[in-house]
């Protein structure tokens, strides 16, 4: 049974309804739905079932039907009628039936009338709902037939907001009903002695309905216990009855950092182990020294463009081994707040070295001296990051090539022929930093533009940006091998298709990042992984016991991705026999740190239109921003995706000089279901870069104003001033 989407559809089914009610109401049928009305027309409807016995029986399943589809009082009553008037057996037959259709229709009618409005006004939390009834739907719909603690009315209306499918409503309603219908149609049979309605369902009635509901929940948990246990069986005898730790976590990085602190904080006894350095890639390899570089690139930048704000400087001189000693110190800034010293204050066993998985529930850490140590623990959470990838080049492995985690400690000079291979977010940053800071830069991508995951306009913006920096690219360029000078030296050659060949000092490899899995002792137990470790949304493992956070899990590669994640991993891990949290990346920002930065949140314009998704576009550039002006960074705009007519954020794209920031606003506005209305109705610093956000809302509101209102308001201010229509 479905009802099909026609224009004017709702219009009629809403006047339908309208008019069904009304007749409701004009008969004054609630008064033929009351126990003392039924009682008092007994031995008459009796009669005529005796001398009309279809008509009556259509009838009544037609009237039982409408007043569950209409969602109207008198159903209990409707439901001992029918004990009274057709007895155990057929009564039983026909009210479960009638029930099942009428609950059927009314949930159809709330899918068609309400489904795609409610969608569109609370459409993340909706979907959150859709993916519980996806997995759970069938049995928490059973236990609400089972056990009423929700009027059946507002079952049907929630459910039609769902995606579940109208036959698997059907039966899982009519199974669910069926024992309180019993026990209604039965008690129908004997109304004469009826004194109430509150009397047919006694305590002891409704304590074992509420264990028949619970029954699938409880096997269900059976069954996922059953399902673990056979899955370590072969581990069983290795067991232990008591544990040393309640958590171990391997990997030092964001997400490890995170989930040990989460587990110290709520006083389980967690052991951290970490192979090289605490903070992992962002603190030393990552986000902070990349951060060091991309500002004094900037700051060199700046004082070439002293002549545009009246200012006379000298040419811009580079200290490259200076900059590179800057960038490590700020590394050391920024390293008590990860180190050792501090985590063990705060309640982490921190360990260095390596750590394996011999079982579900012992891990074995091999320290620097080659010493091992064997630790039994409830839980283990995989955080151990991820390292650039190295592509099948041929010729590469002889080269010794330069990758971000390497760049740091091995480039003291700048080069004056660096070739950049990839046009992703860390090639192109990087590109650029070493190219202000005076490195002869050649950026090659196999693609023909740069940062592909972002719109076309995006992409030249970037690559606009690069070539005004002094990158050289090479968009469209396949490379076939690696021809080093000699074997193991940093210079040599790429060759490329067609002949083409471009010779280098470095080459710097930077064509993403794969998960960190060797000898974690994966295999041995079975945990499925490719580039990633493989996870459900709770980021367990084949073994529920074992977790995964942070960029060994993906599906994000960031350090706030990586955080988010490590509080659902240590918590379920902690807690999970308990309740489980699902990851919700719903709403997930992103950030390439060039000049002009790129961020986004949510959707652009490419992914909504591969994903078929309706939006409208509204733009603010950057060059009507009193800020931009007056600090002469114009370059870059404010693209937010909505609702067709409506003010709902679906995704925002920043482009300028202070997007990362600008994009704080439309994120949290995002995760909190706020539209532009409530970022228009907030005030904003002036002169600000956050203005910005007021500006793009105010850019919406402006194509989205009530022409038909304004009208009247013209006449109305017209007949103000004593002029005539």
């Amino acid at each position: 049974m479905k009802l099909r989407h026609r224009p004017g559809s709702r219009t009629w089914l809403v006047l339908l309804l309208l008019v069904l009610l009304a007749l409701a109401w004009a008969f004054d049928l609630g008064r033929w739905l009351r126990l003392e009305t039924l009682q008092a027309q007994r031995e008459s409807l009796l009669a005529l079932r005796q001398a009309q016995p279809l008509a009556v029986t259509v009838g009544y399943a037609v009237l039982y039907v409408a007043v569950t589809a209409l969602s109207l009082p008198g159903a209990v009553v409707l439901t001992l009628a029918g004990g009274a008037l057709f007895g155990l057996g057929w009564g039983l037959l026909i009210v479960s039936f009638a029930s099942t259709f009428g609950a059927t229709l009314a949930m159809l009618v709330s899918r068609h009338l309400l489904r795609d409005r409610v969608a569109a006004r609370f459409g993340p939390r909706l979907e959150e709902l859709q993916r519980g009834i996806e997995r759970d739907g069938a049995f928490h719909l059973f236990t609400l037939r089972l056990v009423p603690l929700v009027p059946f009315f507002v079952v049907n209306l929630l459910m039609g907001l769902t995606r579940m499918p109208a036959w698997r409503y059907a039966v899982v309603s009519q199974i669910g009903m069926l024992p309180g219908t019993l026990v209604y149609v039965n008690a129908g049979t004997e109304l004469a002695r009826l004194q109430s309605l509150a009397g047919i369902v006694s305590p002891s009635l409704l304590g074992a309905f509420v264990l028949l509901a619970l029954f699938p929940w409880i096997a269900r948990a059976a069954l996922a216990r059953l399902k673990v246990a056979r899955l370590q069986a072969p581990w069983r005898a290795r067991r232990p009855r008591r544990h040393d730790r309640n958590l171990i976590v391997i990997g030092a990085g964001a997400a490890g950092l995170v989930s040990s602190y989460i587990a110290a904080a709520v006083r389980a006894k967690v052991t951290l182990v970490e192979a090289h350095r605490m903070g992992g890639d962002c603190l030393n390899t990552g986000c902070v020294p990349s951060k060091a570089l991309i500002r004094a690139a900037r700051l060199a930048h700046e004082v070439g463009r002293a002549a545009e704000f009246g200012l006379v400087a000298a040419p811009v001189r580079t200290d490259f081994g200076a900059v590179m000693a800057r960038v490590a110190q700020a590394v050391a800034s920024v390293a008590p707040h990860d180190s050792i010293e501090r985590y063990t204050a705060l309640g982490v066993e921190v360990r260095t070295g390596r750590a394996r998985l011999l079982d579900p529930w012992h891990v074995e850490i091999t320290a620097p001296d080659g010493s091992t140590e064997v630790l039994s623990t409830r839980a283990v959470i995989i955080a151990s990051g991820a390292a650039p990838t190295v592509p099948p080049l041929p010729g590469l492995a002889d080269l010794a090539f330069l990758t971000s985690d390497t760049l740091w400690t091995r480039l003291r000079e700048a080069p004056q022929r660096l070739a950049v291979l990839g046009g992703g977010p860390i090639g192109c940053e990087l590109a650029q930093a070493l190219a202000r800071l005076g490195c002869g830069v050649t950026l090659v991508e196999q693609g023909e533009r740069l940062l592909a995951r972002e719109d076309d306009e995006v992409s030249a913006i970037a690559a606009q940006a690069l070539t005004g920096s002094g990158v050289t690219l090479r968009l469209g360029a396949q490379v076939l091998r690696v021809v080093p000078d000699v074997p193991g030296g940093a210079g040599g050659m790429l060759q490329l298709a067609g002949g083409d060949t471009l010779a280098f000092d470095h080459l710097l490899v930077a064509v993403g990042r794969s998960a960190r899995l060797d000898g974690l002792g994966l295999e041995a137990l079975g945990i499925a992984h490719g580039r990633v470790i493989e996870t459900n949304e709770y980021l367990e493992t084949l073994h529920p016991n074992i977790l995964a956070c942070g960029d060994v899990a993906g599906p994000w590669q960031f350090t706030h991705a990586a955080g988010h994640q490590a509080w659902s991993a240590a918590v379920n891990a902690l807690f999970g026999h308990l309740r489980r949290f699902p990851v919700d990346g719903r709403v997930m920002p992103a950030v390439t740190w060039l000049d002009p930065q790129i961020a986004r949140v949510g959707l652009n314009r490419r992914e909504a239109l591969a994903r078929g998704i309706a939006h409208e576009v509204t733009r603010f550039p950057l060059e009507d921003l009193d800020r931009a002006l007056i600090e002469r960074d114009i370059v870059g705009h404010i693209e937010v995706l909505t609702e067709p007519g409506r003010d709902r954020l679906l995704g925002v794209t920043i482009v300028g000089a202070q997007a990362g920031e600008m994009l704080a606003e439309f994120t949290l506005a995002m995760r909190h279901g706020l539209g532009l209305g409530r970022i228009l109705a907030t005030v904003h610093p002036y002169p600000s870069w956050s203005d910005a956000a007021k500006g793009v809302a105010g850019r919406w509101k402006e194509a989205h104003k009530p022409e038909r209102v304004l009208r009247l308001l013209a006449r109305h201010h017209a007949w103000r001033r004593g002029e005539r229509a």
